[in-house]
């Protein structure tokens, strides 16, 4: 799970001092670059380490420290993959006593009896799980590791002994398009108690896969499928780094004659699309604060600066909180504050995290 899910954890609420948009709800922390496999999409082409520079204990117990001073988010310990650090559970368990709700994204490989009960012990609330196709040879496929689909049914097994809740995850390309509703399905039936989509961003090992990003249109039909599976499923359905879902849901509802609700606490409360620099960030393994895993700027270091005062502070969270600064056709859309587009697409499209979603069909009112 080093990859394109890893934020994929759920979004939960926060408590804060920054202003409400900047609420911090949710973190997702490389807490090691190191990684047993070698997915061919993989945001961090994570290698087996170790890797210089990784924030040791103490400096992770003090990372920890200054996230509290801004609340209880949601975090993720990810990867890499987590579990090749000796002290991760000293890690879950020191933010789960600070009040935070910790989760982990593993990719069940070197999930055992022995450190899946300490999941639990040490204040794991979920487990995120990448499950890219419904068969074994597709899933292996995709990911280019051949035992990777049994790596996952073997931690399933391992979470449902042990009581742990899990979620999977998917990132969707054109290649297991039409396997998603067999992927959901799947989800259901191992006993999942959520189904996260993503939307490819191509960096890192990703860029070698561009080729196979979904189109707007097709993008736009999966979002609208996704929409319709809400009343049929048990499972909680969140797209990531698919924004536009957030506009499909209000045109939905509008369309059904439904208020949008969605719930403002918990591990899968959802405030609008794009939330990188606005509730989310990512901290790389060593220590340099982005908006997402995907956006590749430097907005602070947290063995420099206090991880609070980066988070109030960057330049580039502020503007990222500013949607009148938004650019192209993305600045003049009326669901620029409940999507706001994919920035890290942006970005890795034109250089600039401002300019608009380059996935997307709608056309905003205000542009005829």
């Amino acid at each position: 799970m080093h990859d394109h899910m890893k934020h994929g954890a759920p979004h939960g609420h926060g408590g804060g001092h920054a202003k409400k948009e900047a609420e911090l709800r949710l973190v997702a922390w490389e807490t090691t670059r190191s990684c047993n496999l070698s997915c061919v999409h993989c945001r961090a082409a994570a290698e087996n380490g170790p890797y210089p520079g990784e924030l040791d204990t103490e400096a992770a117990f003090k990372l920890l420290d200054q996230i509290a001073e801004l609340g209880k988010p949601i975090i993720i310990l990810t990867g890499g993959e987590p579990l090749m650090r000796e002290d991760i559970f000293e890690i879950a368990a020191y933010g789960h006593k600070l009040g935070m709700r910790m989760t982990m994204a593993p990719n069940g490989t070197m999930m055992t009896e022995e450190n899946t009960k300490k999941m639990v012990d040490s204040g794991i609330m979920r487990i995120s799980l990448s499950l890219d196709g419904a068969t074994k040879e597709f899933h292996d496929g995709f990911r280019g590791v051949d035992g990777a689909y049994d790596g996952v049914m073997r931690a399933v097994d391992l979470a449902k002994a042990a009581g742990l809740e899990f979620q999977i995850n998917t990132t969707i390309t054109k290649d297991n398009l039409a396997q998603i509703p067999d992927i959901l399905a799947k989800a259901e039936e191992i006993g999942a108690v959520a189904h996260h989509i993503f939307l490819l961003v191509p960096t890192g090992r990703g860029k070698y896969i561009a080729d196979s990003e979904i189109n707007a249109k097709e993008y736009e039909e999966t979002l609208n499928w996704f929409y319709d599976q809400r009343d049929k499923t048990p499972l909680q359905l969140k797209a990531t780094c698919a924004p536009h879902y957030y506009r499909i849901l209000r045109q939905r509802a509008k369309e059904d004659g439904k208020k949008v609700t969605f719930e403002t606490h918990g591990l899968d409360a959802v405030t609008r699309g794009c939330l990188g620099g606005i509730g989310f960030c990512f901290i790389s393994h060593t220590g340099t604060v982005q908006p997402c895993g995907f956006l590749h700027t430097d907005c602070g270091d947290v063995t420099k600066d206090s991880f609070a005062d980066i988070w109030r502070d960057s330049k580039t969270f502020k503007e990222l909180r500013d949607y009148d600064l938004l650019e192209g056709k993305c600045g003049p859309c009326e669901y620029k504050r409940v999507c706001g587009g994919c920035r890290a697409r942006a970005f890795e499209a034109t250089g600039s995290y401002l300019t608009e979603e380059p996935l997307c069909s709608h056309k905003p009112h205000s542009m005829g």
